[in-house]
């Protein structure tokens, strides 16, 4: 197998700051309009799934987490960032966008957060007011099925009224809850090449910008270090622990009869392959980013 660089996503970092710049203004001006922000994140990679300027973006306004693909990752991995995000002072909860699974206690998640707005309005004789959020996420992450799912079909709705700024997508849920999409699309930090990797490892990078073969080889190396009973069991090895990722990839290309004429090993097949495997779920509940 011949050496290769693996470029990641990073080729696309020169028009990231000026395109940030107008979101973030948008996101900032339809923040007036919303009494909390719902974040969507890839359970597998929280931080690297994540535009980084979010924080400071969304500032104090009450914000949810939802951990998506939570059916894929890690679930003792899961438990801990929910911790984590906690200890940072935001509410977060696993989900599955796709098939609704968590998505049950959305709303009561959301009334909680909100808990102290909403006895205010019914203090104020306002206790059927809707409770507005802005949806946000980088792509891929599931921000499009995470709206579908809650809003069962509906169309956005562009409302002329006080409060809602015509031209923003609006969808009403039910429960007395309203959703805004993002203004605009939000981006991950790109230059930081551990980011674009964990971003390929998830598909959320298209495999035609990287090289698949070494993307493979890092995904193979991260789970002999810390899935490597994953790797046996699917694969059947002996063991995966303390063997390099190539030598991993040869055995894997041999037992599953990925080879080419005159017994050289069929790199690009097998890479797709673990890429393909460990997207599915087939590699087991992973998760490559852990607190």
């Amino acid at each position: 197998m011949a050496e290769k660089n693996y470029v990641g996503a990073g080729q696309q970092i020169q028009w990231y700051p000026g395109h940030m710049t107008k979101t973030r203004r948008r996101m900032e001006e339809c923040l007036r309009l919303v009494d909390g922000v719902v974040e969507i994140l890839d359970a597998r990679i929280p931080m690297s799934s994540r535009n980084p300027d979010i924080d400071d973006i969304v500032g104090r306004k009450p914000r949810l987490v939802l951990l998506n693909k939570a059916d894929v990752a890690d679930a003792a991995s899961t438990d801990r960032w929910i911790g984590w995000f906690a200890r940072q002072g935001v509410r977060a909860i696993a989900c599955d966008c796709k098939t609704g699974k968590g998505l049950n206690r959305f709303a009561d998640e959301v009334r909680t957060m909100l808990s102290d707005k909403i006895r205010s309005w019914q203090e104020k004789g306002m206790g059927g007011r809707s409770i507005r959020l802005m949806v946000v996420g980088i792509p891929n992450v599931g921000k499009s099925s995470f709206i579908n799912r809650m809003a069962k079909g509906a169309k956005a709705r562009v409302a002329d009224k006080p409060g809602v700024t015509r031209g923003n997508q609006w969808f009403t849920i039910g429960g007395g809850i309203e959703l805004l999409d993002t203004p605009g699309v939000l981006w991950p930090k790109f230059d930081d090449p551990e980011v674009g990797r964990r971003l390929a490892f998830t598909g959320a990078v298209k495999d035609a910008v990287v090289d698949v073969e070494s993307l493979a080889l890092d995904l193979l190396r991260e789970m002999s270090l810390y899935y490597p009973e994953r790797l046996c069991e699917r694969y059947k090895l002996e063991t995966a622990q303390d063997v390099e990722p190539l030598e991993l990839m040869e055995t894997i290309a041999r037992k599953r009869g990925m080879m080419l004429r005159g017994g050289e090993y069929d790199y690009e097949r097998v890479s797709v392959m673990l890429l393909d495997e460990y997207r599915a779920g087939k590699l087991g509940r992973i998760t490559l980013e852990r607190k």
